[in-house]
């Protein structure tokens, strides 16, 4: 259908870090925008608040302000005929308490600005602080539409006050991440070793999760040759978390296996790449297992925060530990498994995968179909 209105949307999330699980929140986000847009009769252009604004465009072919420069912020908002502020956990207090201000702020100031504020597939919480749940609930009562990622954001913000039925619960925005239109499968020199790619992060000081895994994989290697793939998902951060796993597995490439790692899928779908040549994925970041799931790729989670445990959930899976109890032994059990019965667990998961990745549309369908008809 050829476009016959524009809309400018601002879209304020935890963009330009170069997280490759936000950056890919943000490229669903523009590309499910696009598509219903498209099929609506409306042409989106895109603001993307983010901090580092130069990276942002180049990336992804948009515009984009600086996050942290409110006069930039404000004449974007100006501009345009919303906000959406989308993806991620924005919401929660542990990793900062100046988080949850910074987002309610950007919402309140385009609710003052007259404009429809839309609430895009977030994970509320944890928010440990009880003051921010009235100022969340006084943003979000004022919005046009709000959706969370799963059902544990909606009942807390239901304790918040607000009206169920204004919350609609859609899966993580991430499961529609197509492939790199260009996409060409490439042959490996080592294709015949299966491909196990390992994503984690530091999250116990004492790193008594990062020594189970690299047993775990020990263990695996010594039963079989694989070709043990770390991709980092949150740089340097988790690249410096891999190579502490790899420095403790060296020695398993004497025997036939192969390490390495993943230094250049800077693109959100270039990393969806590397996840979908994979034959099965053991994971800490919830979007490793995300791509997984959304390429039928068989995964394994290890919890360190609920929303591992709701993903999982949600396509009837279970972690195979916990960053507090978590064995290596169970890790190889299972690793194995899924390489040697990779086939089972598809079919055993391709009904909750294809929905989610159904659902994943809906918060653009609504967002459009209201910019449409207002």
């Amino acid at each position: 259908m050829v476009s016959t209105t524009s809309q400018t949307i601002v879209i304020s999330g935890y963009y330009g870090f170069k997280n490759s699980g936000d950056e890919a929140v943000l490229k669903s986000i523009l590309t499910a925008l696009e598509e219903q847009g498209r099929q609506a009769g409306v042409k989106v252009e895109p603001i993307v608040l983010s901090i580092d604004p130069e990276w942002t465009s180049s990336v992804y072919g948009v515009r984009a302000v600086h996050r942290m420069k409110l006069g930039e912020v404000r004449q974007a908002l100006k501009e345009s005929d919303g906000l959406i502020s989308g993806g991620g956990s924005l919401l929660q207090d542990v990793t900062s308490a100046k988080t949850i201000p910074y987002y309610l702020a950007i919402l309140k100031l385009a609710q003052w600005m007259r404009k429809p504020t839309f609430i895009y597939a977030q994970g509320i919480g944890p928010v440990n602080r009880k003051l921010f749940h009235p100022l969340i609930k006084s943003v979000f009562k004022k919005c046009a539409y709000i959706s969370v990622r799963d059902e544990q954001s909606a009942e807390l913000l239901h304790s918040m006050g607000l009206d169920p039925k204004k919350v609609q619960v859609v899966p993580d925005p991430v499961m529609g991440l197509p492939l790199p239109e260009n996409d060409r499968s490439h042959t490996a020199a080592d294709d015949d070793l299966p491909r196990i790619g390992i994503s984690v992060r530091f999250w116990n000081k004492e790193r008594r999760e990062l020594d189970s895994i690299a047993q775990g994989l020990k263990q695996l290697a010594e039963r079989r040759n694989v070709h043990l793939r770390f991709l980092p998902f949150h740089l340097p951060a988790d690249e410096e978390a891999s190579r502490y796993i790899m420095d403790k597995i060296q020695e398993v490439e004497s025997s036939g296996s192969k390490v390495s790692i993943c230094q250049d899928a800077l693109h959100p779908q270039e990393m969806l790449r590397e996840v979908s040549q994979c034959q099965a994925v053991i994971g800490m970041r919830l979007h490793s297992l995300i791509y997984a799931a959304s390429r039928q790729v068989p995964l394994l989670g290890i919890s360190y925060d609920p929303k591992i445990d709701h993903f999982l959930h949600r396509i009837d899976s279970k972690p195979v530990g916990t960053t507090e109890q978590l064995s290596g032994g169970a890790i190889a059990t299972e690793l194995e498994k899924l390489l040697e019965h990779g086939d089972d667990w598809r079919t055993a998961h391709e009904d909750s995968i294809a929905r989610l990745k159904r659902e994943a549309q809906l918060p653009a369908e609504h967002i459009i179909d209201y910019l449409r008809k207002g």
